[in-house]
């Protein structure tokens, strides 16, 4: 029904995935998918253009209802739409969280490998970054949250949790139990917990993503919860997010902080994201099995034909994240198949301490392209 084996040109585009490297080079990094925008999306874009007047557009109570919508028939979460703030990005989103609810020499806390503008936000803001190491089992690199470590790292300046669910890069959606205990601690150190869960609509096989917030009241009460359709239907470059704010008191204190420093939501990102959260789900399923079976052949290539490296099991996100450090020593892995495989990946120490000697590898794009990349990256290691 929908096509994911064919890919758009994208080189002759102002794409910075595709134009950053020459055009020898595979790209595998930048976060977006090679993948067409659904038909609903690009209908709707076709008859906003077709009216030929780009003035301020504003999203208005009925887009906030068709994204309550969206969260009840996608994660079973029952959200008023009051609760929904508009934000032009996530990123922008989580930045502006800092600025709202921590002052100048307060703390913003984090478990590393993590996305890398989490690492840059608190110097943003001129707070403090404390960094928590994830743990990660050595026989197979699924990663866990070390609770103690987290508690032993907290300050009394500590304001905030800046927390990845689905996380980016380790590919794990975090479970009930870990949720809680996590929630917990927050409680207990009276940490605001800030949730970016860009990739919650992007689970894979049948990993069911549970927002934080819907774990009771009193955790919803001290969590903002960050989401966009950019991701799941491969839409960044629109500018479009929301903020899932149930307390009142938040929810204010936010909207205030954005006066005057947000830039207002871009027009066709308001239609896009109308299309995406009420005529896509058909597309949505699809992808996300193209991408499961996308992540399965990664995983049984780098098995059978990468010995010694170790690939964390992907269960949301469309990005893997592969260990070279048994194979490549100390040598940079992202330089090394870039200068031997012609294939472009994200150097894993880019995402903060225990990311050294790892790449993200980004396999939301047609198989043909997955499965050459990895061949070339198989070859330059036998060269070894």
């Amino acid at each position: 029904m929908f096509d994911f084996d064919h890919a758009p040109e994208r080189r002759n585009t102002l794409s910075f995935k595709w134009t950053t490297y020459p055009s020898d080079v595979i790209p595998m990094w930048v976060a977006d998918m090679d993948f067409y925008a659904a038909p609903p999306i690009r209908e709707a874009l076709q008859a906003r253009i077709a009216h030929g007047v780009f003035g301020y557009d504003f999203p208005t109570h009925r887009h906030a209802e068709i994204i309550a919508a969206w969260l009840q028939r996608r994660f079973n979460w029952s959200v008023d739409a009051q609760a929904i703030v508009f934000l032009p990005g996530v990123v922008s989103g989580f930045n502006l969280v800092l600025r709202a609810f921590a002052a100048v020499g307060d703390a913003a806390v984090m478990f590393t490998p993590v996305y890398p503008p989490f690492l840059d936000a608190p110097r943003q803001q001129g707070l403090q970054r404390i960094t928590v190491p994830l743990s990660e089992r050595e026989q197979c690199p699924r990663y866990t949250i070390d609770f103690d470590a987290f508690e032993r790292a907290l300050t009394p300046r500590a304001r905030v949790l800046l927390f990845c669910h689905p996380h980016n890069p380790v590919g794990r959606e975090w479970t009930r139990e870990e949720l809680m205990h996590l929630a917990a601690i927050c409680e207990q150190h009276d940490l605001l917990i800030c949730s970016d869960e860009i990739w919650g609509d992007l689970t894979l096989g049948a990993t069911q993503h549970l927002p934080i917030a819907m774990l009771d009241e009193r955790v919803a009460a001290r969590t903002i919860t960050l989401m966009a359709p950019s991701k799941t239907f491969n839409i960044p470059g629109l500018g479009f997010s929301f903020a899932v704010v149930t307390n009142p008191a938040l929810r204010h204190r936010l909207e205030q902080a954005a006066h005057g420093t947000l830039p207002h939501l871009n027009a066709l990102g308001l239609v896009a994201a109308e299309a995406a959260y009420t005529r896509c789900d058909d597309w949505l399923d699809a992808a996300r099995a193209y991408l499961t079976a996308n992540r399965d052949a990664l995983m049984q290539f780098v098995q059978a034909e990468m010995r010694g490296v170790r690939v964390c099991p992907t269960e949301a996100t469309y990005l893997a994240w592969l260990d070279f450090r048994a194979v490549l020593g100390d040598r940079n892995p992202q330089r090394f198949f870039l200068e031997k495989a012609r294939v472009a990946l994200n150097d894993g120490a880019s995402f903060g301490p225990g990311g050294e000697g790892w790449v993200r590898l980004n396999f939301g794009c047609p198989r043909a392209q997955l499965m050459e990349a990895l061949e070339r990256m198989r070859d330059a290691l036998q060269r070894v």
